[in-house]
């Protein structure tokens, strides 16, 4: 395997768990890209984080949870003026979530969204020199919902454009990021559906392809793309529709007999197991190959949902092989 990194860039928050049945809630450290590369480092893929944290205590417990894992933070800011962000997380008995909602924020603005391009820009040089040594860049569109955030993702990527990586884009839909960006929903989509342009690999859940594309057929999406795009597009508990590397298939979802305790992280602990065989090779024009990669993807998070909280139960490879080799094929 080569030494080559993914970046993941956006937003490292919090999941206050509320049981509906009990009204008791725990916090987890989460948040799509937070999630993702907790999951890679646990697959053995090195990777580094960019986003922004409040200088609080959830803010310093995702430092030493990044440190823990080997995951380079160089370009992590740190806000004094702002707090790290709580995302409250309604669960049902079967383990499905929705989101009602922020905690009160006494700030304008929480941390992820205010991660800064002047920072970047003074770090430049040592940005472009990682990015010597990167493979893929993975990102959502959240920081979109903001102007200083998504000015700073989007100067990441230009800056990209520069080497040869790969942009991962999960769309990752969550209107809630965006009530208070006084845009109206027609343009937030559409300024969302304009970033996906920057995909070379894109995953989306089945409502999200219907939503931004009409179409949940992934080589019609792939189409309509600048990049022409591998695409994903998952949907619960329903098969896994794919377009990669010019081939199309559909993996049925595993099923299982331990109890779903909790669904929060299982799409990005999918991706990451899906970056990963990416990882190893990211021509794979083989049918059989590519179905054995999402169904590895689909073991990790499985996995994940067999505990509380996004990051705590992600599996590493060898758990995955495990239970391939116990319950497969």
């Amino acid at each position: 395997m080569s030494n080559l990194q993914v970046i993941c860039i956006g937003e490292a928050l919090i999941d206050k768990i509320i049981n509906q049945s009990d009204s008791n809630f725990k916090n987890y450290l989460g948040g799509a890209p937070a999630n993702v590369v907790c999951a890679l480092r646990k697959l053995h893929v090195p990777a580094a984080f960019i986003g922004c944290l409040g200088d609080d205590d959830f803010g310093r417990e995702f430092i030493q949870l990044f440190k823990k894992l080997d995951v380079n933070i160089d370009f992590l800011q740190i806000v004094k003026e702002s707090s790290t962000r709580i995302v409250k997380v309604i669960r049902d008995k079967f383990g499905d979530r929705s989101f009602s909602g922020f905690e009160v924020n006494k700030t304008n603005a929480f941390a992820d969204e205010i991660l800064d391009k002047l920072l970047i820009i003074n770090n430049v040089k040592n940005l472009k020199r990682q990015f010597l040594n990167t493979k893929f860049i993975v990102t959502g569109t959240n920081l979109l919902a903001f102007s200083k955030s998504a000015e700073t993702l989007n100067f990441i990527l230009d800056l990209a454009k520069n080497f040869r990586i790969k942009v991962i884009i999960d769309v990752n839909w969550r209107e809630i990021f965006w009530e208070h960006s006084n845009i109206n929903r027609d343009t937030q989509l559409k300024k969302v559906k304009n970033f996906l342009h920057n995909a070379d690999i894109l995953k989306l859940a089945s409502e999200e392809a219907l939503l931004f594309f009409d179409t949940n057929n992934p080589s019609e999406i792939s189409k309509v793309l600048t990049k022409q795009p591998d695409v994903i597009i998952t949907s619960g508990a329903n098969p896994i529709n794919w377009y990669i590397n010019g081939l199309q298939g559909s993996n049925e979802v595993i099923k299982h007999t331990s109890k779903i305790i909790d669904t929060t992280g299982a799409g990005d602990a999918f991706l990451a197991g899906l970056i990963s065989r990416y990882y190893l090779d990211s021509n794979v024009n083989d049918y059989s190959k590519i179905t054995e990669n999402i169904k590895f993807a689909s073991v990790c998070g499985l996995l994940t949902c067999f505990g509380e909280g996004a990051i705590e139960q992600q599996p590493e490879e060898k758990s995955v092989y495990k239970f391939l080799n116990d319950f497969g094929p």
